[in-house]
């Protein structure tokens, strides 16, 4: 039945756009990965007035239908689920592309939903409607091939081939060059401040097609629901729009260019940005002028609160830190820490009510997702660390779920511990986390024994 799913699906992505008429624009070529900075002049217009037909190109739609349907997501207000919208487009596509085509076409309100920070507060995202999805992304990919070459290779946040993890070493090079004090700048509530007389204003220098002007300005410009009202947004790009990172971009690479024109070391992923100077006193200074050239022309907000100027050890730089000295390290942020072993102890609580094979099933996937990412650090000891405290966990939990003298001892025997030794500690009335560094305990509940249950090894797997 899910094949049949999958295979039905499929032909409804190859049905759902008609042929391209004559006089379109052809099918572009494959996207270009170059990353270097380019000249000043190719920051002008494109040089085509007929980008809104390269957008409504089939295959254009048909790769933006595919990554929509991809990334799943929730429903924006009229309900409609990725997995209705191909049938959806082959049976309403001509009109959708006519409307685009003559500047007609109207993007819906956009759902709001508020997801908890990890460090606290609340980060608001906008939900667009699966067509508004599809229609976003297809602009995305016209766009994103034209402009990135034209960004700075200071740059790394949502562009193609450039990761977090090439922004964090770049830092760590930049470091051991002798710029081991960080401008740590924090921009208040981006997303949400954006001018969108101001970014409409940069688009315009690069987009000369005046339909596709409107259309972006009118995704801008949709309502967002919230509180039961529709709130027309006067400012801001909707995290969670695929448009919205391009835009981002687009926004803050005027200030990578001023950052490059005053020869200063930086990276910057998204709205993190971090400036490398040799000094505490040069990195003051570096701030009162970059945050005044901040709130005055890119009119955004510098959270004073959150920006600082400080040793690289002492900031996080997306979840990791690097450690001082002439060859610094990649380590894993304290806050980053904190954070996970406060996520462990929610998955690995001793009144769960679960046995320990699907405690340890729900704690790998979440480790594996983790480690994926986090096992870039290089100092090892760190997860050796968290490795032994996770296996502790679990065997206080085993513990606790024992709960009788009785089942105690049995529970120990069937595991291989000697009579003597399970009766010596079956009745004892510690607490289960201090029961969980005796023996009998590490020789039942052994590391070999956790990891033929499944239990990722943090260590093990960072090395794979």
């Amino acid at each position: 039945m899910r094949l049949r799913n999958v295979k039905r699906q499929k032909n409804q992505l190859e049905l759902a756009f008609v042929p391209m008429q004559r006089g379109e624009a052809s099918p572009s070529g494959k996207e270009g990965t170059e990353t270097s900075r380019a000249t000043q002049a190719c920051r002008g217009p494109a040089s085509t007035d007929f980008q809104m037909e390269e957008v409504c190109d089939p295959g254009n739609l048909k790769r933006a239908l595919q990554r929509v349907c991809q990334n799943q997501g929730s429903p924006g207000l009229d309900g409609m689920s990725v997995q209705r919208l191909p049938a959806y487009l082959g049976e309403h596509w001509s009109q959708i592309r006519s409307q685009l085509l003559d500047g007609s076409y109207k993007p819906r309100a956009i759902k709001r939903v508020e997801i908890p920070k990890p460090g606290g507060g609340v980060r608001k995202l906008g939900i667009p409607t699966v067509l508004d999805r599809v229609v976003q992304q297809a602009i995305l990919q016209v766009l994103q091939k034209q402009w990135d070459a034209t960004f700075s290779e200071h740059s790394y946040g949502f562009r193609p081939r450039r990761t977090a993890h090439q922004a964090v070493a770049r830092a760590q090079e930049i470091v051991a060059q002798g710029h081991d004090w960080v401008v740590d700048i924090d921009l208040e509530q981006f997303f949400d401040q954006v001018s969108h007389d101001r970014l409409m204003a940069r688009v315009a220098e690069r987009v000369t097609d005046k339909r596709l002007l409107k259309l972006i300005r009118a995704l801008l410009s949709a309502g967002i629901l919230e509180d039961g009202l529709v709130k027309p947004p006067e400012k801001g790009t909707p995290q969670g729009s695929p448009l919205s990172p391009l835009l981002s971009n687009l926004v803050l690479d005027e200030l990578d260019w001023e950052l490059e024109k005053r020869g200063l070391p930086f990276v910057r992923y998204a709205d993190d940005c971090n400036i490398y100077v040799r000094s505490e006193r040069a990195g003051q200074r570096v701030m009162r002028s970059i945050s005044d050239f901040i709130t005055r022309k890119l009119r955004l907000k510098v959270n004073a609160a959150k920006s600082a100027v400080a040793k690289p050890s002492s900031r996080k730089f997306l979840g990791f830190s690097l450690s001082d000295g002439a060859e610094p390290k990649r380590l894993i942020a304290s806050q980053t820490l904190k954070r996970f072993r406060y996520r462990v102890v929610e998955l690995t609580g001793r009144n769960r009510g679960i046995s320990l094979d699907r405690m340890i099933r729900e704690l790998t996937e979440y480790l594996r997702g983790w480690i994926n990412y986090f096992g870039f650090c290089e100092r090892r000891t760190d997860l050796r660390d968290l490795d032994g405290w996770i296996r502790r966990r679990l065997r206080s939990a085993a513990w606790k779920q024992w709960q009788t003298g009785r089942k105690r001892y049995r529970e120990l025997r069937r595991r291989g511990v000697p009579a003597e030794r399970a009766k010596a500690v079956a009745g004892c009335s510690r607490g289960p986390w201090s029961m969980s560094r005796t023996t009998a305990i590490n020789q039942a509940l052994s590391n070999r024994y956790l990891t033929s249950l499944g239990l990722l090894t943090l260590e093990t797997w960072s090395k794979a």
